[in-house]
Parts: C-alpha cells; structure tokens; sequence
C-alpha cells in the first residue's frame, strides 16, 4: 500500500525564496471527486501528469500516484466539478529534508496563500523547522488542497 507521511503549514515570510534550489513548478490539478472515502485528483506539473487516490487522514494516509498522459489531464480537468487550482511548487532544501512551497496563483480567492510542505520517512520524524514557517496546519481540513479547490470552503 502506498502511505503518505506529510506535514504542512503557513509560510510566514520570505526567507524560502533564499534556500529554494530549481526552478519553481507549474501545477495545475483538479479533483474529480473528494468523497469522505477516497480523494482523485488530476494533476500537471511541469511537463509531466498524474493521476492521485488519496485516502482520508491528516499526518498518515494511503496515497497511490500513478503518471500519465499529460493530455488526459486537460482533458480530464474540464471533468471536475471545480475550477482547477493553480500553483508554483518550490523545492527547498532544509535540515536534511526536501520541503515543498506551494505559491497559489488560482482561483483568484487563494492568490498569495503560501503553504509549505514536509514529507517524512515515519510518523514520528522531527526535522528541524525554518524560520520562515508559521502555524502548523497538518491536521486542519480547511488547508487540504481538495478543500482549497471548492467555491466555498
């Protein structure tokens, strides 16, 4: 079974810019359903696409990714009941851990949002924190990028 093991939170300042390695990702993603059970999501990053099952929970939950055509990911977003999220992810080395910052560009309601992400080995892995994160918000529903989809969350 596929498990992910990730931790999220506000980013409170700009220092990521600093640290941030690579070029900065285009992704845009959709969710064709996001049922109590089982979330799907489409997604293209960059050149490359997949498709997400992702199971219910907050730090653990079962995740199944599986690449495919990128055009069946445009050709799938115009399935989703939601208009697509738009985003610039950035990779940021910190503390022997790979974080993630995602720059929300669309819907024009979470222009600005900047949300970090860390993924962990195991449950009970501590990496040391930047000084750029502000609150944790692992466990909060309303910061779950399938929630951020929706009109009205």
């Amino acid at each position: 079974m596929g498990i992910e093991i990730e931790r999220k939170f506000l980013v409170a300042g700009d220092g990521w810019r600093q640290a941030a390695t690579g070029p900065g990702v285009p992704i845009r993603q959709g969710y064709l359903s996001t049922s109590a059970a089982a979330v799907v999501r489409v997604r293209r990053a960059g050149p490359r696409a997949f498709l997400t099952i992702k199971g219910p929970g907050g730090l653990v939950r079962a995740e199944f990714e599986y690449e495919i055509p990128p055009q069946d990911v445009e050709e799938m977003l115009v399935l989703c009941p939601e208009p697509p999220l738009a985003k610039t992810r950035w990779p940021v080395p910190h503390g022997g851990y790979l974080w993630t910052v995602d720059v929300f560009e669309q819907p024009a309601r979470l222009a600005g949002l900047v949300l970090a992400e860390v993924e962990l080995p195991h449950a009970g892995a501590a990496p040391a924190l930047p000084d750029w994160l502000g609150r944790e918000v692992t466990g909060d529903p309303r910061y779950a990028n399938a929630a951020l989809a929706k009109a009205n969350p």
